[in-house]
């Protein structure tokens, strides 16, 4: 007999009518649970401390394709602001060429107190009065001047093609040469004997202002600036302020 609380294990071999017995102590039994448990333990934290080190090995995995991509539009963007310096170093040469590069908004649209219409360096009522076509091409008018009521429009328009080279009616002073919510990129002319013209919509002012302009002269490039649906140039000529049918003063080509 086994101690109390003992354990015997009889292992019969197949075909054998023999049979050995096994007999476990409780000290045994208490020592073979506690190496099982033991063991149990081990083996749980070593699951446990593979399934945080796999984590965090794809979170490392992770960071590494974020870095990368990171690196990647880095390079990306420093290329790209090469480019932009390039392109702007470029545009700025290409305005350098007309002069002027940074054009005032214009306040001529409000009366000046105490200005006068009329130059005082000319003399003659008709002293360079725009008679000339204002472009180098005949175009087409597709707005007659009208005066008066809610379809008030001061001058005429002609349709033309962008960058069309566009010329002072007559000789006289820039009076201003700038841009405008209405008119765009616009010039303003005057002529001695309360004469002036403003050509509006331009693309590209080629004159500045204070500047003395030859009748014929090319002053600016048409375009489709400010309130406009399309390429034209707004041709206007003032009178002592008030506005004169282009087409009463000059003929086109």
């Amino acid at each position: 007999m086994g101690e109390p609380g003992g354990v015997s294990i009889i292992i019969v071999p197949e075909g054998s009518e023999k049979s050995r017995t096994f007999t476990l102590a409780p000290g045994r039994i208490r020592l073979l649970l506690g190496l099982g448990i033991t063991l149990a333990v081990v083996v749980v934290g070593l699951a446990t401390s593979w399934s945080l080190m796999a984590r965090r090995a794809l979170t490392a995995d992770d960071l590494a394709r974020q870095v990368d991509s990171l690196m990647a539009r880095q390079g990306q963007m420093e290329t790209l602001a090469v480019r932009l310096a390039d392109l702007e170093g470029r545009y700025n040469h290409i305005r350098s060429l007309f002069g002027s590069v940074d054009r005032p908004e214009s306040d001529l649209w409000l009366p000046r107190a105490g200005a006068s219409t009329a130059s005082t360096s000319r003399s003659g009522d008709d002293a360079g009065a725009p008679t000339d076509w204002p472009l180098t091409v005949p175009g087409f008018v597709t707005q007659p001047l009208l005066d008066g009521g809610d379809g008030e429009h001061p001058g005429i328009d002609i349709a033309v093609p962008t960058d069309s080279y566009v010329r002072a009616a007559g000789a006289g002073q820039v009076v201003d040469a700038a841009s405008d919510p209405t008119y765009g990129l616009f010039v303003l002319i005057d002529h001695g004997g309360g004469y002036r013209t403003l050509y509006g919509h331009a693309s590209t002012l080629l004159v500045d202002r204070g500047q003395e302009v030859e009748q014929g002269e090319v002053i600016a490039l048409s375009g489709s600036t400010g309130r406009s649906t399309a390429p034209h140039l707004h041709f206007e000529i003032l009178r002592n302020g008030e506005p004169v049918d282009p087409l009463s003063m000059v003929t086109p080509p």
